[in-house]
């Protein structure tokens, strides 16, 4: 069960709730994942049809120790124009669609979490909103972009090296699948990542809007491993200015919780004022 929001009063007397905090949506995380690999399968899949094809047409030469370089990269660097151009294509509404997800949630999730404290509010698509929902945007659009030029990067060299070396097919095809894994746990660590930021910033925009300035900072304890400031200013419950963020010491700047790569950490609003 959900922890309730909870009320306290300060030492000077003060009244103040503590909200929960919004968490990044499991959901969103799995269906991103999975709709990206689902373009690198079919990317996957189709570099080993054309190369497969283009490499036993030049398999002699290979066994010959002559050099069939230069047909196996137009083949390879085609087959790269080709997938650049559906990736190009597939970003701006894979992340349109990722970021119309976590912002309609993470709104959801918060306005549920106000109206649990007693407070009713009703959101809007402000400008400030709309300015962190397109840099969320952006931001995955150059991601999903990155997918293939690395992966098809790495398949070329890999595709260089074994007609330099003389290997054949199946050993190729190995370090194929090996590039392939490699891949998809990049994707796995985009789609939790950015869930991670994302519902930060937005959560972050929102509490701003409705003129809250203080938060606690909440350590997840979900990871493998765990940054000690991050674990320190959970047990502490430190407190942050939201609009300016927490000094963390092992960075050596102010940041919100969720910014950090792989940070999971969220933070719980304040609301002072109640009676």
């Amino acid at each position: 069960m959900p922890q309730s929001n909870r009320r306290r009063r300060t030492p000077q007397g003060r009244a103040e709730k503590v909200l929960r905090p919004v968490h990044p949506n499991a959901g969103i995380e799995a269906e991103y994942q999975r709709r990206l690999n689902r373009l690198i399968g079919e990317m996957h899949r189709s570099v080993l049809y054309w190369l497969s094809s283009a490499y036993r047409a030049n398999q002699p030469r290979i066994a010959a120790d002559e050099t069939p370089a230069d047909a196996l990269r137009r083949a390879m660097r085609d087959m790269a124009s080709r997938w650049l151009k559906r990736f190009d294509e597939a970003s701006a509404k894979l992340a349109e669609w990722f970021g119309q997800s976590v912002q309609n949630r993470s709104s959801a999730a918060l306005k549920k979490i106000l109206k649990d404290g007693g407070i009713s509010v009703e959101f809007k698509m402000t400008p400030a909103m709309r300015d962190v929902l397109d840099a969320t945007v952006n931001q995955n659009v150059s991601l999903i972009k990155s997918i293939p030029q690395q992966y098809l990067g790495q398949v070329e060299g890999a595709v260089m090296r074994s007609v330099q070396t003389g290997r054949d097919l199946a050993t190729l095809s190995k370090e194929l699948e090996a590039r392939f894994g490699v891949t998809k746990r990049r994707a796995a660590f985009i789609a939790r990542d950015q869930n991670n930021k994302a519902t930060a910033a937005l959560s972050r925009a929102r509490q701003l809007e409705l003129g809250l300035d203080e938060a606690v900072w909440v350590h997840s304890g979900g990871g493998k491993h765990p940054r000690k400031s991050h674990q320190k200013a959970g047990r502490d419950k430190t407190r942050f200015p939201i609009a300016e963020g927490w000094f963390d010491p092992e960075v050596g700047r102010k940041i919100i919780p969720g910014e950090l790569i792989n940070c999971r950490c969220v933070s719980k609003a304040v609301i002072r004022g109640f009676s």
